[in-house]
Formats: structure tokens, C-alpha cells, sequence
């Protein structure tokens, strides 16, 4: 079989997955086109083959509807769309719903790259395979700035109902449980007016016996409905968390707001919604509509006795109702302090080290306690309005327990009722208040949750890399390195001067190019525009001729290998960092790219070797050796462009010499673009690109740009550039940028 990646550049062999050429194949016959790379980015997997679960995930990721169930023959006759299908071994086929001369057209990717008949598939016994049968969600006209839509159409809602049967069953128990709640008061009264008079004991034990087998049902039930509201929710919860995971994953750089620390406090008010999903607060919402069954049941029981809990009733509610616009206002402050309060924490856990260094802690601190204490006065009035409305259902409460036994003892006096029925309708009264007093408590939390869900929402809104309307290009084969960009201008969020204004050039596939200028003059926002990090305000970045946009992130960066000046090291093992550049790299692959770049040096020596811990961000590690590992992991997937920033800032001379000599070991064809300041970086490359306030003032061969860089000023006149690229005149002082470099 073909591999993925044909192309000039030396790539790693691709192991072949049969599941996952089914599912690049299903894919592009339903119009939903995908590379590897980027269904890879679909799903949290580990290394090594797909599994079912994982194939499902995928499909569902992408919008489509899937029904699981195991294979049959009748299924692979009558299938009215596409079939996938995985055996125990771990196999994948693809019935495609079609016939053809009277038999269903099968894909199988172990033995062709096209769909034939089921005669000619020559299929193995597929006895005990997981069937999943696949339908195209139905299309509705969305608007351009609509709320992503993941497995279950709408981030929060989708997964919410997908759970709807197990809801209904929860409505079913609530029926239940509030039908026997009423047996303990239909007893007492039985006892007071019945069994007692008449010291019927035989007619008591029956009673008891009923009343225990009642009791019974009862626990079971309230057990039941307790389960199916926690597993409905914690399977909501699965599935919505992952999606706001996956927002921020996939959320355009340029929609970013707020620092760090406030975008990870505004994922934890998640919590607040979880608590709220949770059976105790959703099982006195389902309990307040059946307080009705109680107040007619008091209604049959003690006649006008009923008029003490309907009076009552909607002064509790007003009580509760009255409070909730003032606190939803605190919650809301409530929400911005602590977004601010993370803000400050996550700042100074970040930069400590900084921070202890220049005795910044007491500004620090003052922001601290500053968020702290207005949180803290916001909470303390939030708690005072929550317990006068908690409270005056308590009163409530009690106020329905003396009325109903005072207008009670008038209604014995009269001969309307019997003294049972007093301690019947009391109890009875206390159940149909009970949800009501509660009510104050519940609404509180609701502000809560709408607080939560209205920021998240607003977080999902933001515009992804990648449009789920927009189809991109999922070539199999690997980019050639050729670049072109055209009167590209950006600038960044909230900036009035643009960081790139009007670049217009061109690099061949293979060529080895240096971006040199001043700090700040925009090196580094050019690379982040190559690697699609963000897109240009005007202007088109191309690849291969073909336009960045209508290129998949990830298989963009896929055939990226990149170094930023910024390096970010996860906690985890060498070999962990290193293996993130590339498609689950052997170790003769990552142990290659550790010694291209320095990393076996140091690594060899260390008692554990690859597979010593780092902590976050690296830290106890040099700077020198962090950028190694990062260079490393550019290097591994053997990518057909590399973009480095800087890459040995951190490094001594003779470290750099060293590094210099081993990438001049990389294979030709590769195209390599370097920011550097370092004249012995320029070394590594053969045509020059000086970058000055945004724009491109020189571009031609090394030797011309470092020649005209070391003439005088008055003799420089105007800088070469290349054929393919014509460039504007040195500006005055380039010269001097050219030196820095």
C-alpha cells in the first residue's frame, strides 16, 4: 500500500492503519475531505492503532450521526447509507450503501484503494464486528458567526438531550416517589381515625406491612432516579468539558482576550453548571411541579383547609423571586473578581522567579488582596440577601404548620373533619412547601449557572482556525517548501501600527533563508503567519501555490517544524517532548533528531536518559538545553519546512558551532527560514531578508547583502534583490540592521 506522505523529502514511513484509511476514505465520500494530520487533531489518543471508540469519536466529532450496532448480513443488504464496520482484530471496512450488479460495494484498505463488490472483497468472517452506521446530519443554513456545533450539535444543549430517555425516566421516578410520599399521611390519618377508635390491631399490622413495602419501593426508587440524573450528567459533563477544551485548542489567536489566568478562571466556572446538573439541585427542580398532587390531596382530605398552603405558597415564591435581580448583579461581580484574582495568581506562579528577582511581590500582593477583599464583600452581601429568602421560607414554612392545625381544630370542632386528618393535611402541607422553600436556594445557583453559561457561550462564539462550514484541501502528500507571500499586512489585537505591512516575497522549495532586522522590526510575527498561528489582516500566504487558508491547520503544521523564541517544554519524559513533532516516532527516529540537535549530548549522561522527568515549562533544565529539545522536536517528523526563531539565544559558542555544524548535516531539498541576530547563524543559510519596521527593505544572496551591509553608507545606493521578489531601497540605517544580525 501507498503511504501518506510522498515527496521529495526524506519521511518517515507511515504505518499502515487500517482503520484509519477507512475513515480518510468515508470521510471524503461523505464531502467531508480530511488529512491524517488533521483527523488525528480530532481525537485524544494515544500512540499507536485506532480503536473503535476512538473511530467514533471522530465521526461524531465531525457532525455526522452514528448509530452503533453489531454487524449482520442483513445490515450490509439493506444499508441506506455508509457502514462502518471493525473487526475484533482491529480491521476496518466501509459497506457504502451502493450496489452493484445486484452486490454491495465494499471498501476495504488492506486490499484496494477503491470500493468493489462484495463478491470481489473476498471478505474474512466478520462474525462479532462493531457496526456504525453513519448519517449525514441534516443541513440547516447557519450564520457565520454561529456557536460551533460538536458531537451533539450544540456544545452545552447537545449533550444535555442526547440524554433525554434517561430523563424521562428520572420524571417517571419523581411520579413515583411523589405518589408514595403521600402513603406516610394516608397512614397517620387511617391510625387517628380508624384504627385507634376501634383498636383494630390486625387491621394496623396490614397496615404497617403495606406501609414498609411502600417505604421500600420508595428507597429503590429515589436510589434509581439519583442515578440516572448523576450518569446523565456526568456524561454531559464528559462530553461538554472536551468541548471547551477543544475550543481553546482551536479558538483563532487573534479572538484571544484577558490574560491566561482569567481564561482558565472562566473554564472553571464549568463547575458551577456541573454542580448545578448535579441530582440533588435538579431533584428539587423536578419535585416543585408535583407539589400540585399534595395540595389536592389536602384538598380531598381536609376540604377548606387547603386555603393555608395556596396562600402561603406564592409568598414564599415572591420571597425568593423579589431578591434574585440584585443577586444576579453580585454573582455577576462576583464572576469578575475571581477572574481577576486567578489572573494575578497564575501571573505570579508563572514569572516567580522574576518576581522574587525584582521584589515585585508586594504589587503583586496588593492585586492580590485587592480582588480578594471586594470578592469577599460581594460574597458576604450574595450570602445575606441568599439567607433573608431561605430564611423567610423557613417562616413560611412554619407559618403553614401552625395555620393548618389552628383552622384545623375549628374544622373538628364543626364536625367537617377528623383529628387524622389534621395530621395528614400538616404533613402534606410541609411536603407541597418544602420544594418552595427551597426555591431561593435553587434560583441563587440558577444565577449562578447563567452567569457560567453565558461567559462560556460567549468563549464558544469566539471564530476558530478552521470553520466547520469551509472545506479545505486534504492532500495526502507532504508540501514541497515553496512559500510565497503577497502584500501581506497584520497587525496585532488592540494595535494601532501594523507588525507586518506589505510583504511581498518569494522562497523556493529547499532554499535556506535568513530573516534578519532589528528587535521588533517583525521576524517573528512573520513566522507565526507562516505556521498559521495567525492570518494576515490582507494580502495571501501561499504553499505550493496554494492559499494557507484553504490548507487544514494541522496538516499545515504537520509540515511545519518549528522553533519559537519562546520555548515550552511539558512535564513529562524527554522522549515525550521530543515525539510531539512528529506521528509517533520510533526511537531510532527521536535518538537521530536528539543527536542532530544536542540532546543526546546531555541526555546520555543523565542516569535515566530519555526517559528523565521534566517539569513544567522545563524547568532545571538551561536555556540552552531546553532550545536543544525544541530543535530536536522540530527535526523529528522530518518536516519539508523548518522555521526557527532565534534557536541559539540561549546557548555559549562552542555549543552553537556545534549545533551549526550538525544542521548543516540536513539533507538537501528541505526549505529552512532562521531569525537570528548571530552572524555565525548566517552559516546555515544562502540568501538574506532584511525586515525593518514591518516591511522588507533588502532580499538577495548572502554575499551581496553582507557586502553591501559592510560599504559606507553614501556608497551603499540600493540594496540587491532577489529576481523572483523585487524589493524597495535600502532604507537609510539597514546597513547597520544587516551588522546587528
Amino acid at each position: 500500500m501507498p503511504t501518506d506522505r510522498t515527496s521529495a523529502n526524506a519521511a518517515p514511513e507511515v504505518p499502515f492503519d487500517s482503520i484509519e484509511r477507512a475513515l480518510i476514505w468515508v470521510l471524503h465520500r461523505l464531502d467531508k475531505p480530511i488529512s491524517r494530520a488533521a483527523l488525528r487533531a480530532k481525537v485524544a489518543r494515544e500512540p499507536g492503532a485506532w480503536t473503535f471508540e476512538q473511530a467514533l469519536e471522530a465521526l461524531e466529532s465531525l457532525g455526522l450521526r452514528c448509530t452503533t450496532q453489531p454487524y449482520s448480513l442483513q445490515l450490509e443488504a439493506s444499508a441506506p447509507g455508509p457502514v462502518f464496520l471493525i473487526d475484533r482484530q482491529g480491521q476496518a471496512r466501509v459497506i457504502t450503501g451502493e450496489l452493484r450488479d445486484g452486490q454491495p460495494l465494499i471498501f476495504d484498505p488492506a486490499r484496494s484503494d477503491k470500493a468493489v463488490s462484495a463478491s470481489a472483497a473476498e471478505p474474512a468472517s466478520w462474525v462479532g464486528a462493531q457496526a456504525i452506521v453513519l448519517e449525514q446530519p441534516l443541513r440547516t443554513e447557519a450564520p457565520a458567526d454561529a456557536t460551533h456545533q460538536g458531537r451533539f450539535g450544540h456544545w452545552f444543549w447537545g449533550p444535555i438531550l442526547s440524554s433525554k430517555s434517561l430523563y424521562w425516566q428520572v420524571g417517571l421516578a419523581a411520579l413515583f416517589v411523589n405518589v408514595f410520599a403521600l402513603v406516610s399521611s394516608i397512614f397517620s390519618m387511617i391510625v387517628y381515625d380508624r384504627v385507634m377508635p376501634n383498636n383494630a390491631v390486625d387491621t394496623l399490622t396490614a397496615l404497617v406491612i403495606g406501609v414498609a413495602i411502600v417505604l421500600v419501593g420508595d428507597f429503590a426508587i429515589r436510589m434509581l432516579r439519583a442515578y440516572f440524573l448523576d450518569m446523565a450528567g456526568a456524561r454531559a459533563d464528559m462530553v461538554i468539558a472536551d468541548s471547551l477544551y477543544e475550543q481553546v485548542l482551536e479558538m483563532d489567536m487573534k479572538s484571544r482576550r484577558g490574560s491566561t489566568g482569567a481564561t482558565a478562571s472562566l473554564l472553571r466556572e464549568f463547575e458551577s453548571i456541573r454542580d448545578f446538573l448535579t441530582s440533588a439541585t435538579l431533584t428539587t427542580l423536578i419535585d416543585i411541579p408535583f407539589s400540585l398532587i399534595f395540595i389536592v390531596v389536602i384538598a380531598a382530605i381536609g376540604g377548606p383547609i387547603v386555603w393555608v398552603p395556596v396562600l402561603t405558597a406564592p409568598l414564599v415564591v415572591l420571597g425568593a423571586v423579589l431578591v434574585q435581580p440584585r443577586l444576579q448583579r453580585l454573582v455577576q461581580a462576583s464572576q469578575e473578581d475571581g477572574h481577576h484574582k486567578s489572573a494575578v495568581l497564575v501571573e505570579t506562579l508563572h514569572g516567580i522567579e522574576t518576581v522574587k528577582s525584582l521584589g515585585a511581590g508586594s504589587l503583586l500582593r496588593r492585586r492580590w488582596q485587592a480582588a480578594v477583599s471586594h470578592q469577599a464583600a460581594v460574597g458576604l452581601k450574595t450570602r445575606m440577601l441568599s439567607s433573608i429568602a431561605s430564611h423567610f421560607a423557613s417562616l413560611a414554612s412554619q407559618v403553614v404548620w401552625v395555620g393548618t392545625v389552628t383552622y384545623g381544630f375549628f374544622l373538628i370542632r364543626d364536625g367537617q373533619i377528623g383529628s387524622g386528618a389534621i395530621i395528614a393535611c400538616s404533613m402534606l402541607a410541609g411536603r407541597a412547601i418544602a420544594p418552595l422553600g427551597q426555591l431561593a436556594q435553587l434560583l441563587t445557583r440558577f444565577n449562578q449557572t447563567i452567569t457560567s453559561y453565558r461567559a462560556l457561550n460567549q468563549l464558544m462564539q469566539q471564530p476558530r482556525e478552521h470553520s466547520d462550514t469551509a472545506v479545505a484541501l486534504s492532500s495526502t502528500r507532504r508540501l514541497s517548501g515553496a512559500i510565497e507571500l503577497r502584500d501581506v499586512h497584520f497587525s496585532y489585537p488592540g494595535q494601532k501600527q501594523g507588525a507586518i505591512t506589505g510583504v511581498s516575497l518569494r522562497i523556493r522549495a529547499g532554499e535556506r533563508v535568513a530573516l534578519v532586522g532589528r528587535i521588533g522590526s517583525g521576524k517573528s510575527t512573520l513566522l507565526s503567519l507562516l505556521m498559521g498561528l495567525y492570518r494576515p489582516d490582507q494580502g495571501e500566504i501561499l504553499f505550493d501555490g496554494i492559499d494557507s487558508r484553504q490548507i487544514e491547520p494541522a496538516a499545515l503544521r504537520h509540515d511545519i517544524g518549528a522553533v519559537l523564541q519562546d520555548i515550552w517544554l511539558m512535564s513529562g519524559t524527554v522522549r515525550e517532548n521530543i515525539a510531539l513533532g512528529g506521528d509517533d516516532p520510533t526511537d531510532d527516529e527521536i535518538i537521530a533528531a536528539a543527536q542532530l540537535a544536542g540532546v543526546h549530548d546531555f541526555v546520555a549522561q543523565h542516569p535515566d536518559g530519555y526517559a528523565m522527568m521534566l517539569r513544567e515549562r522545563g524547568a532545571g533544565l538551561s536555556g540552552g538545553q531546553r532550545q536543544a529539545i525544541a530543535v530536536a522536536r522540530a527535526l523529528v517528523g522530518n518536516p519539508p519546512i523548518l522555521l526557527l526563531d532565534e534557536p541559539t539565544s540561549a546557548t555559549d559558542v562552542p555549543s552553537e558551532q556545534a549545533l551549526i555544524e550538525r544542521l548543516k548535516r540536513i539533507p538537501q531539498g528541505r526549505t529552512v527560514v532562521i531569525v537570528t541576530h548571530r552572524p555565525s547563524m548566517l552559516a546555515l543559510v544562502d540568501r538574506m531578508i532584511v525586515i525593518e519596521q514591518g516591511k522588507v527593505i533588502a532580499d538577495g544572496p548572502k554575499a551581496q547583502i553582507l557586502s553591501q551591509a559592510a560599504q559606507p553608507p553614501s556608497a551603499a545606493g540600493r540594496a540587491p534583490s532577489a529576481p523572483n521578489s523585487p524589493q524597495p531601497p535600502v532604507a537609510p540605517g539597514s546597513q547597520n540592521t544587516v551588522k546587528a544580525a
